[in-house]
Parts: C-alpha cells; structure tokens; sequence
C-alpha cells in the first residue's frame, strides 16, 4: 500500500481526467466505492486502462456500500436480493467497472444497522477473498472502538484497514488507532485536511511548516504520515497533487509536537 492514496469521491464528471492525472504525477494508490451516489467508477477503470500502468503496480481498493447509503434510484445491485448477493453483485460490479478481475481491498463502506448485519456483510466479503476477487478486506466510517473490536474478534479474515475521518469530534481515533498499530492494521484517513483547520492555522503546524518550506497543508500530510496513518488526498489541483508526493519527513520532535496539536484539539 502506497503512503499516500488517490480519493475518487465527488469527481463526477471529471473523475477519468483527475484519475489519470493523478496515475501520471506518481500516484499509485487509488480509493473508490460501487456507490454511483458519490462515486463514478467506470471512469475510474478507464482512467486506469489509460494510463498503461501494470495492474500489479496500482494498489487498488472499492467499497461495498449498504443499501441505507445508495442513491434508490442508482442501486448498483438488486436491492431485494440477500445481503450476501448484494456483496457477491457489488464486487461483480466492481471488477467491471474497473476493468480487473481482483482488488487489492474490499472495504465495508460502513458498519449495518446492527452487528448481526454487519458481520453477514463481512462473511460475504471473506467468501470474496477466498474466490481470488479481493486480495483483503476493511471497514469504513467506524468509530465506536467496541463496536470495531467485537467484528475484529469474529472475523475469520481480520479488517486489514480502518478508513475513517480523521478529526476531533471523534478525539482522531486515539483508542482505534492505538488498536490498529498493536495489530497491523493500516489506518485511512480522509477529510484529512477539510476536518482539521484549526490545526491547520495552528502556530506549531505553521511553524514546522517554515522549517520545510512547505505549505500548512503539505506538513500536517507529513505529520499524520508521520503517526502511521495512510492519507487519503481528493485535490483536483495538479499542484496539490504534485505537493501531496513531495511531502516532508518530520523530525520526531516536530512529530511530538504537533500530537500536542492533537491532544489540544480532541
């Protein structure tokens, strides 16, 4: 998995183009959903085709996204089949759209409605694994720790990855990141940027920022690289996107410092 990946959400329209400019700067992580609510991912898999890029070379990872979060009139499966089939139609999408016949990650785009669901949900995606159409599985927007810990516990093939919005209405995670860290588990973050402008104005970020002569923006990406976090960038500028691949390394004291920022924050 690439350090930093490539968000597909909310591109529309524009989504091939920005994919493909995004694969030709560097960019060799890419996030996308089977929600044609927020996401178009055909063009995602035609950006992908065009850009000539080895599959083996892109880390490549789709959700499967519950009923509760599709558009009723774009429902990409049948949505009076059994959730199991829903997964199984989901993937099947998926890999057309693309243009694969594997995905590096298959995340549940979010927990069900009730634990029982959720764990039917990620049975089907284990059945997934196993047929070779997924190379591993995570969760979304999941922020109860009990709640992440209790499917880490009865899952047969363990989340992989925790992607979740990284700010302080949810005190960064500290709890489900420091369970991630004790067990290999990557934790996303998205809305990395967006969720944070405090500490984005915030004296110490500006500080470190000047150091490497960088913007705001650029070193709070360094710092949360910094804690082990794989960010997700959605810029449809070229040169935030060239920046978000030149990001610095923070000294372990810059580190430190701004996880005061955190603490502050949350």
């Amino acid at each position: 998995m690439p350090t930093m990946i490539y968000g597909t959400a909310w591109k529309t329209e524009r989504t091939c183009d920005l994919v493909l400019q995004a694969l030709r700067l560097g960019f060799r992580g890419i996030d996308t959903a089977c929600q044609p609510k927020h996401y178009n991912e055909p063009a995602v898999g035609e950006a992908l085709e065009a850009s000539g890029l080895k599959r083996q070379d892109i880390y490549l990872q789709t959700k499967f996204t519950p009923l509760s979060g599709q558009d009723p009139q774009r429902v990409p499966y049948d949505a009076d089949a059994a959730l199991e089939v829903q997964v199984e139609q989901s993937v099947a999408a998926s890999l057309k759209n693309l243009r694969t016949t594997w995905v590096d990650c298959l995340v549940l785009h979010s927990p069900l409605a009730s634990h029982a669901d959720t764990l039917r949900a990620w049975r089907a995606m284990e059945v997934e694994v196993s047929r070779g159409r997924c190379r591993s599985l995570g969760i979304s927007n999941c922020h109860d720790p009990k709640q992440f810990e209790l499917l880490y516990g009865e899952a047969r093939i363990k989340p992989a990855v925790l992607q979740n919005r990284f700010y302080a209405d949810t005190g960064y995670d500290a709890s489900l990141r420091r369970f991630c860290r004790e067990r290999g588990i990557v934790y996303q973050s998205f809305w990395t940027l967006t969720a944070n402008p405090s500490a984005l104005r915030s004296r110490p970020l500006k500080r470190v920022a000047r150091a490497h002569g960088c913007s705001s923006e650029a070193a709070w990406f360094g710092f949360v690289r910094g804690i082990g976090i794989v960010p997700l960038s959605g810029t449809s500028s070229e040169a935030h996107m060239a920046a978000d691949l030149a990001l610095p390394t923070l000294t372990e004291d810059e580190v430190r410092l701004l996880d005061e920022v955190l603490l502050q924050a949350s």
